[in-house]
């Protein structure tokens, strides 16, 4: 299991990566291209995910809460983001 707790990831192109398990609460994912990556039971609490495309990402059994989100971030469909815990504040940065 990766600890990318913290990490700084913004912009990155992380599409299609193998994240399951990994720690990245308070991660500053901002902007990051995570489509289609595996991210099952995934540790997000406080990450920083504003701008990010999670579409088509397998978040389940993932967490999300306290996870920072914008209006442009992308989630997968089906996925309750709210009911996760993630907050929703277009001007956080």
């Amino acid at each position: 299991m990766a600890d990318l707790s913290d990490a700084l990831l913004r912009g990155a192109f992380l599409t299609g990566a193998n994240l399951s398990g990994a720690n990245l609460s308070g991660a500053y994912i901002r902007g990051a291209d995570l489509s289609e990556a595996f991210l099952t039971g995934a540790n997000l609490n406080g990450a920083n995910l504003n701008g990010t495309d999670l579409s088509r990402t397998d978040l389940s059994g993932a967490s999300l809460a306290n996870a920072i989100a914008d209006s442009k971030t992308k989630f997968p469909d089906g996925v309750d983001a709210v009911g996760a815990g993630v907050i929703f504040d277009d001007d956080h940065y």
